[in-house]
């Protein structure tokens, strides 16, 4: 029943970090609601995270984070803030779910699994919206914001009842952003090696 335990505990970490990955805040307000509650318990140290002041701010944060994407140009001034933040939210979220266990290995699990799934996570929406400002020059922006929410939302919501489920599909996003980055990667060396070939001519 103990590494029954673990296993929830690190598939609900996961599954709000990587909700993070989407919005930052919408995942930290929900795990601040369910310590807040006694729907779940944090982790030691993690008490705070579960008082009417971390409940307070992260609503207001949620609140403008949300807002924020609709704005134009703003939005793609929070993907680059977002990004470090959103490692930091994985991280936390990670951290304070899983169960007593040596700090060190907590808080490496923590940065490790949640702050990198909710690093790429994030990096692949700012991507999307980098492509998106490029090819519909901003007004398909405000349709990706939605979707992202939206994932943020019900991926929380499902994470806190299903984590099992959630982190499977958590792992499965990171596949294939890593797998796409990958491919971006290939196809801009190959076309520098292109316009390199032809300088040469």
């Amino acid at each position: 029943m103990e590494h029954l335990d673990y296993l929830l505990a690190g598939a609900l970490g996961l599954a709000l970090a990587a909700c993070s990955g989407f919005r930052v805040f919408v995942p930290l307000l929900a795990a601040s609601l369910a310590y807040r509650t006694g729907y779940l318990t944090p982790s030691a140290g993690f008490a705070w995270l579960g008082t009417w002041p971390a409940v307070a701010v992260l609503g207001t944060a949620t609140v403008a984070e949300i807002l924020g994407y609709y704005l134009p140009v703003v939005d793609n001034v929070l993907d680059t803030i977002t990004g470090p933040a959103a490692f930091l939210a994985g991280t936390i979220l990670m951290t304070s779910a899983l169960p007593d266990m040596p700090p060190v290995l907590r808080w490496g699990l923590g940065v490790l699994v949640g702050g990198g799934t909710a690093g790429i996570i994030q990096t692949g929406t700012s991507l999307l919206r980098a492509g998106s400002t490029v090819t519909t020059a901003g007004l398909g922006n405000p349709v990706l914001a939605t979707v992202e929410n939206l994932l943020a939302l019900v991926g929380t919501a499902l994470g806190l009842l299903l984590p099992l489920l959630v982190a499977a599909l958590a792992v499965g996003m990171v596949v294939w952003v890593l797998v796409r980055l990958r491919r971006w990667r290939q196809r801009r060396t190959a076309r520098r090696a292109q316009l390199a070939a032809g300088g040469l001519e």
